[in-house]
């Protein structure tokens, strides 16, 4: 049953789920000759945190030092998997993903305004088809996808699934720094030999407007457009062994133009004489053994240009979506690492009834303003970050977690403790 769910899984949404599953492994490899396969995940939390959430909390920290806690109810992900087989290697695969409740828009008249007709926002979220492609798997070492499908590069986009990490929210340094879940156009070209993975990946390229002092490239892949505009071009690569029994290892990495990767295309504008180089290299591993879960990762990034972006035409003008007036930093980074102990392994009657009761620490530390940009310095957005708590799984499709946590900033800002605690479920319907 193990291996049902997480094959499917990991062929759904293109990334691995335990440390013997990886990215785009077929959707229908499992399902024993059947065409239809339809599944999903989702995440329901509360926090209470014990920090201000005022605007300056950053620009005057000692003004809001006493200020109340704060908590919210969330729904972070809700996700609907469809797979198809057509057969003779030909296949299909989309997801489907509402974050935060989704967003609702409707028309309502207004009695209190003379009846007037006034469209209003029902409520925040965002929609977003996060896959959407057609593969021809030739061989196990030989598959073609090509369609809206997602970047694995580092351990979050290849294990952003809820069972995949022990906090309640998905880890936060690389959750910061990356797009998260890193989803694009393009095609890819992914198999197994041996006891290796590995997949290679054409995009359309990042678009440096998007790109902030305290997310980096985070919102670099969405297009605020009805396309992905693809003037400059991206390439991802990652590469997954399996070699140590309960040991996955990979490596992963991703090169691409930003600057001019916007619409409409200036010749002769920046993106002729800047090509705002975005590099990013990424280790992490999986162990999954004798009781213990342990997962770790670290990502370095380099944007090139970085000093000119404050200054592109898109981020000044008033009138644009994007409107940055903050410096982007040519360095970010991020390091993690969790373990957990199932405490039921040495109840055998609990052992032998399937549930599961992790206790687990976490330590992250990340930075995406790692470098100043001509001498500007941002020092709030340097976070080390601890959590510890459990996670109760009564069966093996869902989780109970519960956490405390703390960032801790730079002495002359106020760290930010918080409570959360979550549900999660992840599994196939058919």
């Amino acid at each position: 049953m193990k291996r049902f769910v997480f094959t499917i899984l990991s062929a759904c949404v293109g990334l691995a789920v335990n440390a013997q599953e990886s990215a785009a492994d077929s959707v229908l490899q499992h399902i024993g000759g059947g065409r239809l396969t339809i599944g999903g995940y989702g995440e329901a939390n509360f926090s209470r945190n014990y920090f201000s959430d005022h605007v300056s909390r950053y620009s005057q920290p000692e003004e809001h030092r006493n200020d109340p806690s704060h908590g919210r109810f969330d729904i972070p992900h809700a996700v609907i998997y469809l797979g198809y087989q057509f057969g003779k290697g030909w296949s299909f695969g989309t997801e489907v993903e509402f974050e935060h409740g989704g967003a609702g828009i409707a028309y309502e008249k207004e009695n209190e305004e003379g009846g007037e007709w006034e469209q209003e926002t029902e409520k925040g979220g965002e929609v977003e088809l996060e896959q959407f492609w057609i593969q021809k798997s030739f061989a196990s070492w030989a598959n073609l996808r090509a369609g809206h499908i997602v970047v694995p590069v580092g351990l979050n986009n290849a294990h952003h699934e809820p069972l995949s990490f022990f906090t309640v929210y998905r880890p936060e340094g690389e959750n910061t720094i990356l797009p998260s879940t890193w989803h694009q156009t393009g095609v890819s070209f992914w198999g197994r030999y041996g006891d290796f993975r590995y997949e290679a990946q054409l995009l359309a390229g990042l678009n440096a407007d998007h790109f902030t002092n305290v997310g980096w490239i985070h919102k670099g892949h969405k297009s605020p457009l009805e396309f992905d505009v693809a003037n400059k071009y991206g390439a991802s690569l990652r590469i997954d062994n399996y070699s140590i029994p309960g040991l996955r290892i990979g490596l992963s990495g991703y090169y691409g133009h930003s600057i001019g990767n916007t619409y409409p295309n200036d010749a002769n504008g920046a993106g002729a004489t800047y090509k705002g180089a975005v590099a990013i290299g990424a280790v992490d591993f999986t162990y999954n053994a004798h009781n213990w879960i342990v997962r770790g990762q670290a990502d370095y990034g380099y944007l090139g240009d970085a000093e000119q972006l404050k200054y592109m035409y898109n981020r000044l003008n008033s009138k644009s979506p994007y409107k940055h007036s903050a410096f982007v930093s040519g360095n970010a980074y991020a390091v993690g690492i969790e373990a957990g102990y199932n405490i039921f392994s040495q109840f055998k009657d609990l052992r032998q009834s399937g549930q599961r009761l992790y206790i687990f620490g976490r330590y992250e530390q990340y930075n995406p303003y790692a470098s100043d940009t001509k001498g500007i310095s941002y020092d709030y957005t340097a976070v080390k970050r601890m959590a510890f708590g459990l996670n109760y799984h009564p069966i093996r499709q869902i989780v109970i977690k519960g956490e405390y946590s703390k960032r801790f900033l730079k002495s002359a800002y106020n760290n930010e403790p918080s409570v959360n605690i979550g549900v999660a479920f992840e599994g196939f319907f058919i």
